[in-house]
């Protein structure tokens, strides 16, 4: 029985588990599956990224406060985040990495940095 390479179609010569001909059609192969779901992955991760140098970058030290239009005008997406925290008396920090934040009344939030 003759096996085709699964991407370019041509004959393999070798090992009997062998799918692909050489590196190159393994590799594109791979790539074609995997590109729709990379670039989730890939443009969420840059947009937590920028979350993080937000709230990096206003919250130099352990604690500060800020407004939500602040964290607006930066471009900072409240949508993504990459755990939440619940405190014992019930408050909710959302989490970026480490660099949290608070809402609070007036659309201000406390920013806090977990230590590592």
């Amino acid at each position: 029985m003759d096996k085709t390479c699964l991407e370019c179609g041509e004959k393999i010569t070798g090992r009997t588990d062998k799918k692909f001909c050489n590196d190159y059609c393994r590799n594109a192969y791979n790539n074609k599956i995997n590109t729709d779901s990379k670039n989730l992955i890939r443009n969420t991760n840059n947009k937590l990224r920028k979350n993080w140098r937000i709230l990096e970058a206003l919250n130099p030290d352990q604690k500060t406060k800020t407004t939500k239009d602040k964290l607006l005008n930066l471009g900072f997406d409240f949508n993504l985040f990459t755990s939440i925290y619940t405190t014992k008396a019930g408050t909710v920090y959302y989490f970026v990495y480490n660099q949290g934040y608070l809402p609070l009344e007036n659309d201000y939030f406390a920013l806090v940095k977990r230590s590592d």
